[in-house]
């Protein structure tokens, strides 16, 4: 199959469990499977797929019309996260207000809103609850038992 052509979700999914395989008969360290992985998620080609699998035992993806990738127990957007993490972002970003100098009122700022909202929410929560305990004191609620 030429190296230009572009590979499929099904083709991505077929050597990602292909690479999980070989994990588990431990040819490859897990860092080698989440660099593997990661490349194969991102891969655009069947020139990009085969040095992920060219050192490894079996049949180097050449796919289309092969056997069904097989099942597993982890669905496929839970190995396909694009995207970074959210909360290692934040951290970054507040390391970056507590060292580059003059950031400090970010930080300040950025508590202070993170304060303002959680005080709002408690208020509006503790508002709507005393609501709902007056309403259902003054339609009938609970009564106590033996006053019927």
């Amino acid at each position: 199959m030429d190296d230009s052509i572009r590979v499929s979700d099904a083709d991505r999914d077929r050597v990602t469990a292909q690479l999980r395989d070989h994990f588990a008969a431990g040819r490859i360290t897990p860092g080698e499977l989440d660099e593997r992985l990661s490349a194969a998620l991102n891969a655009k080609t069947f020139g990009d797929l085969r040095p992920i699998m060219a050192d490894l035992p079996g049949p180097v993806p050449a796919l289309r019309g092969g056997a069904p990738p097989p099942l597993r127990a982890t669905p496929a957007r839970a190995v396909r996260r694009r995207t970074p993490p959210f909360p290692p972002l934040i951290l970054l970003a507040l390391l970056a207000a507590l060292l580059i100098p003059g950031t400090g009122w970010l930080l300040a700022a950025f508590v202070n809103v993170i304060l303002l909202f959680w005080v709002m929410t408690f208020a509006v929560g503790a508002v709507a609850f005393g609501r709902s305990q007056r309403r259902s004191h003054h339609h009938g609620g609970w009564q106590p038992p033996g006053s019927d």
